[in-house]
C-alpha cells in the first residue's frame, strides 16, 4: 500500500513540476524578467517554500528546545541536500541527454547568473555559520547577522530583476491552461497573466500535496524497516522535501534551458541560506550553535561548501559547466552519510 502511495505521489509532482515551469517561464515573460529573475528567484523560491516551512513553524512554535533542534538540523540539511543530491540528480539528467544535445554534456548556462547565485549563496551561508560560533549572550550580534542576511538576499534579488529580459514568446511552449482563457481564441500565442498566475498555483498546490504524500510515506516506509531516527532525520526525511521539487530542474534539463535548471537549484541555495537562517537567529538565537551535540549537523555545512566549490570553481575558471562535474555533489553525500551512519553506530 505504501509503495502505491509513493508512487501516486510521484506521478502528482512531476504532474505539477511540469506545470510550474511551463507556467512560471510564462511568468517571466508576462513580467518581461531575465532568466536569471525566473530561475533563481521565482522558481527557487515558489519550489522551495513547502520545505522551508518546516523548520519555520518548527522554530516559531516550539514548546521546547527539542523543537528547535529539529528546525536548525532542517535548515542546515537544504543548503547540503542541494550543493549534493540535487547537483547529482540534475548531473545523470544532462549526460542522459548528452547525446541528443549540440554540446553534449556542456550545459549552455548563463555563467553570469551561477556566479552571481553561487558568489551570493557563499556570503550569505558564510554569515550564517559564523553566527553559530557567536555566544549566546548577549543575543544583538545574531540578530546583526540576520539584518545582513536579509540585506544581502534582497540585494541579490534586485540584482536579478534589473537585468535585461532575455526570452522571447516564440522560445516558450503553449501555456497548458491557454484553452481556460475565454480571449485564446483570438490571440492564441499570448495568455493573459491571470491564466498563467491560475496555472502557477495550481501547479505549486499539486507540488506542496504530492510531497506531503511523499514525505509521509517515506517516514512510514522508513518506520516499517526500522531504519534509525537519526538517519532519518538527518538524511532520508531532507531527500524527501528537497529532491522532489527538483524535478523542475530535470525537466528544464530536457528542454535545453540549463539556465533555468541550475538557477531553480543555485537560487534556493541561496534563499535556503538567507532566510530560514534568520528565523532561527530571530526567534531561537540559543539552538543555533556549533558544539556538542550538533557538530555533526553543522558538518553538513562544510560539505555544502566544498561540493560547490568542487562544481564552480572550475566553471568560473573555463567559463564552462560539465554535465559530469555535477556529479561530483554525490560523493559529497556519500561521505556525509557515512560520517552520520558511524556516529550513529558508535557507541556512548
Amino acid at each position: 500500500m505504501e509503495l502505491i502511495v509513493l508512487l501516486v505521489s510521484f506521478v502528482i509532482i512531476l504532474i505539477g513540476a511540469e506545470l510550474f515551469t511551463n507556467g512560471i517561464e510564462w511568468f517571466g515573460r508576462k513580467l518581461e524578467l531575465a532568466e536569471g529573475a525566473v530561475g533563481s528567484v521565482l522558481a527557487a523560491v515558489g519550489t522551495a517554500l513547502p520545505e522551508t516551512m518546516i523548520p519555520i513553524v518548527a522554530i516559531a512554535f516550539s514548546q521546547g528546545g527539542s523543537r528547535d533542534e529539529v528546525g536548525v538540523g532542517a535548515i542546515l540539511g537544504a543548503p547540503f541536500m542541494l550543493a549534493t543530491l540535487a547537483m547529482f540528480v540534475t548531473g545523470v539528467a544532462v549526460l542522459i541527454q548528452a547525446r541528443q544535445r549540440p554540446a553534449g554534456d556542456v550545459m549552455p548556462v548563463d555563467t553570469d547568473v551561477l556566479r552571481t547565485d553561487m558568489g551570493a549563496f557563499g556570503i550569505a551561508y558564510a554569515i550564517a555559520i559564523a553566527a553559530a560560533f557567536l555566544p549566546s549572550e548577549p543575543t544583538w550580534p545574531k540578530l546583526v547577522a540576520a539584518a545582513a542576511l536579509i540585506v544581502l538576499y534582497a540585494l541579490y534579488v534586485k540584482r536579478h530583476f534589473e537585468a535585461d529580459p532575455d526570452v522571447d514568446a516564440e522560445d516558450l511552449a503553449p501555456l497548458r491552461f491557454r484553452k481556460l482563457d475565454p480571449a485564446h481564441r483570438r490571440e492564441p500565442g499570448t495568455p493573459r497573466l491571470r491564466v498563467v498566475n491560475l496555472q502557477v498555483l495550481a501547479a505549486l498546490g499539486l507540488i506542496i500535496v504530492g510531497a506531503v504524500a511523499f514525505v509521509d510515506s517515506v517516514e512510514r516506509v522508513a518506520t516499517i524497516l526500522g531504519v534509525d531516527e537519526v538517519l532519518l532525520a538527518l538524511v532520508v526525511a531532507p531527500i524527501a522535501t528537497e529532491l522532489p521539487e527538483k524535478f523542475n530542474s530535470i525537466i528544464w534539463v530536457r528542454q535545453g534551458k540549463d539556465t533555468l535548471a541550475m538557477g531553480n537549484i543555485t537560487g534556493a541555495m541561496v534563499f535556503q541560506a538567507s532566510i530560514p537562517t534568520v528565523v532561527a537567529l530571530v526567534l531561537a538565537p540559543a539552538a543555533w550553535v556549533a558544539g556538542p551535540g550538533t557538530y555533526i549537523a553543522f558538518a553538513s555545512a562544510g560539505m555544502a561548501f566544498l561540493s560547490s566549490a568542487f562544481i564552480f570553481i572550475p566553471m568560473a575558471r573555463s567559463g564552462k559547466l560539465h554535465g559530469k562535474g555535477l556529479l561530483i555533489g554525490g560523493l559529497f553525500y556519500i561521505v556525509y552519510l557515512a560520517v552520520v551512519v558511524i556516529a550513529i553506530l558508535r557507541p556512548a
